[in-house]
């Protein structure tokens, strides 16, 4: 997973509430083994014409948004299933950073687990932003997870995430990583708590009596 610090790029707005999981990364590109060729699947049925084309309705096919870092998205985004695909998707297509005002439980937390940085921001700093995104002459923005600021035209937006998002994305590590740098600590555990539980160990046959 790449590291989260500061990233600069285009801010495209995608502005429409509740786009589920399923808009994001429609079922038919779910049958892969592997998460190869997730990108072309993003938006879909939006931004592709029946043809295959590309839509040139479609924000992220017009000129000035079409190779976005950032999305400004509309209330509840990334509802609907689990689909982690969704976040695959958007990382291989090079959506770094996803800004709203609320996101999906799931959906958020597989965006951290994947190093793709939500921001629910208020509806004042979104009107801000929104602003901004929707001129292709000035919708550049620098993301600084490190300093939790925004800034754009000369301006900033405060913002703030857990503890736990900024330092796994400002790590770059998977789930597993972070996990891992715990693992004397784990260790440590399970000697202690299998050294008073002989019974729960896999092949220890020892039993106590009190337990039974």
């Amino acid at each position: 997973m790449e590291a989260f610090n500061h990233i600069t790029g285009t801010l495209a707005p995608l502005p429409a509430a509740n786009i589920d999981t399923d808009v994001i990364m429609p079922k038919q590109f779910l049958k892969g083994i592997d998460r190869q060729g997730l990108d072309r699947g993003v938006f879909f049925d939006l931004r592709f014409l029946p043809d295959g084309s590309p839509n040139p309705d479609f924000i992220l096919n017009q000129p000035g948004w079409e190779k976005a870092s950032f999305l400004l998205v509309g209330a509840n985004f990334g509802c609907g299933s689990s689909r982690e695909h969704a976040v695959w998707g958007l990382n291989q297509l090079g959506i770094r950073a996803i800004i709203g005002t609320s996101f999906a439980g799931i959906f958020d937390d597989n965006c951290q687990r994947n190093g793709v940085l939500t921001l629910a921001l208020s509806a004042e700093d979104y009107q801000r932003l929104s602003e901004v995104a929707n001129d292709p002459a000035n919708n550049r923005i620098t993301v600084s997870l490190e300093e939790q600021t925004i800034f754009f035209n000369n301006q900033r937006i405060a913002f703030s995430v857990s503890a736990l998002k900024r330092e796994m994305l400002l790590g770059g590590g998977s789930a597993v990583d972070w996990t891992l740098q715990y693992e004397a600590d784990i260790a440590q555990f399970e000697a202690q708590h299998f050294a008073q539980r002989p019974w729960f160990k896999r092949g220890n046959t020892v039993k106590d009596e009190q337990h039974e």
